[in-house]
């Protein structure tokens, strides 16, 4: 987390007609004639942003249309049907969170949300096993919603295979081994979707929607409804991210980072409260790893040019990736895991 945030009027520099990030066709991956332009592309965008909007990525409107119309339609139920799914009933940190109750650098977003992973059963661990195993297990779903199970099931599922093509194409990009994480996602991959709410202003005046903050695993696959917010440091100063019709936005997480000694980007990025009264719906998607799996550098010539990875203190890094997403669970939901796993928080 950045030690201080700039002022949340910043805007894009970029002309109104121009994008403020790459924007990635996916598809010409596959085109002989366009495959080395569009790696050189890839590869700028990673090195020096570490945010790209990607297209042809073979996700339909239908699909994106229908899974925002469920993300409006469960922030539309009572409350009390929502809190039916409270995530402090889960001890996966699974389910509904209320408006204010994540924090992001020790201060709460102003929005609400539901979390979602891969579908497994709770865990049976034993005193020696590591606590992040924890983070698998059920979800909780709305009685009052009952298609919402199949929908966000089958959209992980969809995006979890637009994001392991892309991480193939970064590793190629960067004249690396294109399967060299292929083991490290085999079987039983870490997946985790957002449904979030951002319900305008809150009272106090403050405009976190979410804080500042990068992602702390692999690949983040972000689908925005019309309403901007979102905002990423570049150039010293953060710049709009406006929503692209088509097109997700994608981040790289901190373990990339880890695996190519800095070389490859994870940027602060934040999201400012929409004003008023106006409401934000986003789809973010997070594709990570293995709990247990072992980050290992990629090699390849880029090396040379790697400059190590930032260390600090107040953000320790592990290249276990369990270790990580545990970490960033319990600072973000204090209250689950107080209630499930007290010996986690530090007094």
């Amino acid at each position: 987390m950045p030690s201080a945030h700039p002022s949340s009027s910043a805007s894009s520099t970029a002309a109104p007609s121009a994008p403020a990030l790459a924007v990635i066709d996916l598809s010409r991956a596959d085109d002989p004639a366009d495959r080395a332009d569009f790696l050189k592309q890839l590869h700028a965008a990673a090195r020096d942003t570490g945010f790209l909007y990607l297209t042809g990525h073979g996700i339909t409107e239908a699909e994106t249309t229908r899974i925002l119309e469920l993300t409006r339609a469960f922030f539309a139920l009572p409350e009390a049907d929502r809190l039916a799914v409270s995530n402090l009933n889960s001890p996966h940190f699974r389910g509904y969170t209320r408006i204010g109750h994540e924090l992001t650098g020790g201060a709460s977003d102003w929005r609400d949300q539901l979390d979602v992973g891969a579908e497994r059963p709770a865990p049976v661990l034993g005193p020696q096993d590591p606590a992040y195993l924890w983070l698998e297990g059920p979800n909780q779903w709305p009685a009052a919603l009952p298609e919402l199970r199949e929908a966000v099931l089958g959209w992980q599922e969809r995006l979890a295979g637009v994001a392991h093509r892309l991480l193939q194409e970064l590793l190629a990009s960067i004249g690396a081994p294109s399967d060299f994480f292929d083991a490290a996602f085999a079987d039983r991959p870490h997946l985790h979707t957002k449904l979030i709410r951002y319900p305008g202003s809150a009272p106090s005046g403050a405009d976190q929607g979410v804080g500042a903050h990068k992602d702390y695993g692999f690949l983040t696959l972000l689908l925005q409804d019309s309403v901007g917010g979102l905002q990423v440091v570049r150039d010293g100063g953060y710049v709009d991210i406006e929503p692209r019709p088509g097109a997700f936005v994608v981040n790289l997480g901190e373990l990339l980072e880890i695996a190519t000694e800095g070389y490859l980007r994870a940027t602060d990025h934040r999201v400012v409260s929409p004003p008023g009264s106006v409401e934000r719906f986003s789809v973010p998607f997070f594709y990570n790893p293995r709990l247990d799996a072992v980050v290992e550098t990629v090699p390849g010539d880029y090396l040379r040019s790697a400059p190590g990875v930032a260390h600090d203190a107040s953000n320790p890094l592990h290249a276990e990736y369990g270790r990580n997403e545990l970490k960033g669970w319990v600072r973000a939901h204090p209250a689950v895991a107080r209630r499930w796993h007290p010996e986690l928080v530090s007094a």
